[in-house]
């Protein structure tokens, strides 16, 4: 069992995709009301050696010495990779040694005004940062920044490395329903889109509980609604976690020890993961797909989000 590599995860728009996480689960710069990874415990803009270099490339060296190719190799996991002063060290060792492998970085984007921070990236294939809102009172009401950040800075970043990055970038924004899908909202951000280039704009909404309760999920009909609103060619509803099932990667293995999991007792998602050894991220994909066949559930309890099986002992 790896510490740091998790997968490979199946994934709807990295197909077959071995995860890296370099940061310890949920420390962040942001304490998103979304986030399917629970609260975040460390709130920080600090960059250092969250894991040991050494321990990540020893890892990686053993999986693709004895595994097929994954589709990516992507940059991810329960808090933002961009932390980890490493991560560019790491990324050109990929580079290097395995050219062949394209490599994906899924970031918040509000370290991209540090041109350190965009200068380590420059080398992935495929970045995909995420944006939610395009005015300070929602980025802190939805996002709920590390202090020091701000919507501008976040913005011009984002901007910055558009100038400087060859690669592709896909611009993840997750709509809330009556947190960023006012007209001021979307044209605030439809605005922003147009400084910031990407090559797509991913159109997404939660699929399970968030960390605060009671936040609504918006239906395929207000996500197509939006993208008629912006009137943009690169727009796309990603939205669709059953068609993961699809994808090559996609273990029914791994389903199938969840659901005998639940069956026998309601567990967090924390608790699967101890249970199972494997990665947050990995069982968050498998959650996704079970809820969609209503095979299981989530209930809001004291100690968290539960899931339990739709059928009884």
């Amino acid at each position: 069992m790896y510490k740091y590599l998790f997968g490979p995860v199946p994934s709807r728009r990295l197909g077959m995709s071995l995860g890296i996480d370099l940061v310890p689960h949920k420390v962040c710069s942001l304490n998103c009301i979304y986030c399917e990874c629970g609260p975040t415990t460390r709130l920080t803009i600090e960059r250092k050696e969250y894991v040991p270099y050494n321990e990540v490339i020893e890892e990686l060296k053993n999986h693709l010495g004895n595994n097929p190719a994954p589709d990516y190799i992507t940059f991810s996991g329960s808090g933002e990779p961009t932390l980890n002063s490493r991560i560019g060290d790491i990324l050109k060792f990929i580079k290097q040694n395995y050219p062949d492998i394209p490599v994906a970085v899924l970031t918040n984007g509000t370290l991209l005004n540090n041109k350190q921070v965009r200068t380590e990236i420059l080398d992935a294939d495929l970045v995909l940062p995420s944006l939610d809102v395009a005015s300070d009172l929602f980025f802190r009401k939805i996002n709920r920044p590390f202090h020091s950040l701000n919507i501008e800075d976040y913005i011009n970043g984002l901007c910055e490395f558009r100038k400087e990055y060859q690669g592709k970038i896909w611009l993840e924004v997750l709509i809330i329903p009556g947190y960023n899908d006012s007209k001021q909202d979307l044209n605030l951000l439809k605005e922003t889109f147009k400084k910031i280039q990407p090559e797509s704009i991913q159109l997404n909404t939660l699929d399970r509980p968030g960390v605060v309760p009671g936040i609504k999920v918006a239906g395929k009909e207000e996500l197509e609604q939006i993208a008629d609103f912006w009137k943009l060619d690169n727009v796309e509803i990603i939205a669709a976690a059953p068609s993961r099932k699809e994808i090559k990667s996609f273990r029914d293995d791994i389903e199938s020890a969840i659901l005998e999991t639940i069956f026998r007792r309601p567990c967090t998602i924390d608790d699967l993961a101890k249970i199972l050894g494997l990665h947050i991220d990995e069982i968050n994909k498998y959650l996704d797909v079970l809820e969609a066949d209503n095979k299981i559930k989530s209930v809001q309890q004291e100690r968290g989000v539960f899931y339990q099986t739709t059928f009884g002992k």
